[in-house]
Parts: C-alpha cells; structure tokens; sequence
C-alpha cells in the first residue's frame, strides 16, 4: 500500500525538483513553478540578469538586494542537480549564466 503513494526524488513542495541528466524540458517547467512560489524576485533573477533595477511593485532593488537574491537563485539550482549536472555550472558567478549553461548543454552538448 505504501509503495502506491511513493514519489520519486524532488516530487515535493518543499524541495526542488532533481535533474539528473534526462527530461530537461519539464524539470525547467517545474522548476519555474517551484522558484515562483518561493519568490517571483528570485525566478527574474534566474529567467531575466542579475541586475534587475525596479521590483514588482516597482521599487528599486539594492545591490545588496540583488546579490541576496542571486544567492538565493544559485542555491536553489544547485540543490535541484545531482552530481553530475552540478559539474557543468559549478564555475558560473551567476544565476542566470547557471541556467544559461545548463541550457545550452541540454539543447546542444557538443557546443559547451
């Protein structure tokens, strides 16, 4: 009976789901659904740059805001890669240029 309710790995509300290498295309769905409920500030640091200059409710960001929220937005991706889709970003300094590589490496693995 248990083993009807079992999920596989990051099926969850509270972590991010796992990328493993295969199904690229909906992990990038269900991650923008996962980031987007943690903070729609945090998916525009991820989708959009890092130097986003006016909120949602078009106030204006501090860089130290901005930075926290990169923090954020690389943890978040980082956490939902296991070992081996961790490799291929673990050098980018930026959200954005994580999702970037990631995508570009899934679209096209010859090119990275």
């Amino acid at each position: 009976m248990a083993s009807k309710f079992s999920f596989r790995e990051g099926v969850s509300l509270n972590k991010p789901p796992l990328l493993c290498g295969e199904n690229y295309k909906l992990w990038c769905i269900r991650m923008k659904f996962f980031v987007d409920s943690l903070d729609k500030e945090i998916w525009n640091v991820i989708s959009n740059n890092v130097f986003i200059h006016m909120s949602e409710n078009n106030y204006a960001l501090s860089k130290n805001e901005i930075g926290h929220l990169d923090c954020i937005a690389k943890n978040v991706i980082v956490s939902a890669l296991d070992s081996n889709e961790l490799l291929k970003v673990s050098y980018c300094i930026s959200a954005k240029k994580m999702w970037d590589t990631l995508e570009k490496y899934h679209k096209n693995p010859r090119s990275v």
